[in-house]
């Protein structure tokens, strides 16, 4: 399969994450020889900041791509600028068709694409509770989900050290149903609850 070459503005971006995080969060990555180096896989993290895809994207070699709201490419400039970053958008609250096919997509030709199990950011910092999504495109798309546990993201003004850990592949059933998709999502909101 053909390497996919990231942009120049993504590359920019994510080295300069990649410096503030180093210098001002002293940040540590374990577990990227789970990332799958040539294949299709969501890497799933717990959701606790907005600062959770851009740490998650820079953590890794390979391009990451990012489901965004809708409402952010209403924005002039910002929307060309995301878009450019490997983001699509995803309407919240109803089953948007289009963000579909773009995720399987993505997948299909062996991209890494960013799913949050829950859904949605936790305003607690706790781990919140397993949404069908992930778990389905794993499903029907037959890739991995890669576990991926992101601490510290939510008190960035206190200056925590951040630690960003991918776990072990999980593999969807051969047969999928409709009932392993929320299960699925939870096996990996367990895996990150067990880091």
């Amino acid at each position: 399969m053909k390497k996919e070459k990231a942009s120049l503005l993504y590359t920019v971006i994510v080295r300069c994450f990649r410096i503030m995080f180093a210098l001002f969060y002293r940040w540590e990555i374990y577990g990227t020889e789970n990332i799958p180096a040539d294949s299709g896989a969501i890497i799933a993290p717990n959701h606790i900041s907005w600062f959770d895809p851009p740490l998650s994207g820079s953590a890794m070699k390979r391009p990451l791509h990012f489901m965004a709201k809708k409402e952010l490419f209403d924005i002039p400039v910002f929307s060309s600028i995301i878009r450019r970053t490997n983001a699509f958008p995803v309407k919240r609250g109803v089953q948007d068709m289009a963000a579909m096919r773009n995720a399987f997509a993505v997948l299909e030709r062996g991209s890494l694409l960013l799913m949050f199990p829950e859904g949605t950011r936790s305003k607690t910092g706790q781990i919140g509770k397993a949404r069908a999504g992930a778990g389905m495109v794993a499903c029907n798309a037959h890739v991995p989900l890669i576990p991926t546990k992101i601490e510290n993201t939510n008190t960035m003004l206190k200056f925590k050290k951040i630690k960003i850990k991918f776990g072990k592949p999980i593999y969807p059933p051969e047969n999928c149903t409709k009932n392993d998709y929320t299960e699925l999502s939870q096996k990996a909101l367990d895996a990150i609850a067990a880091m």
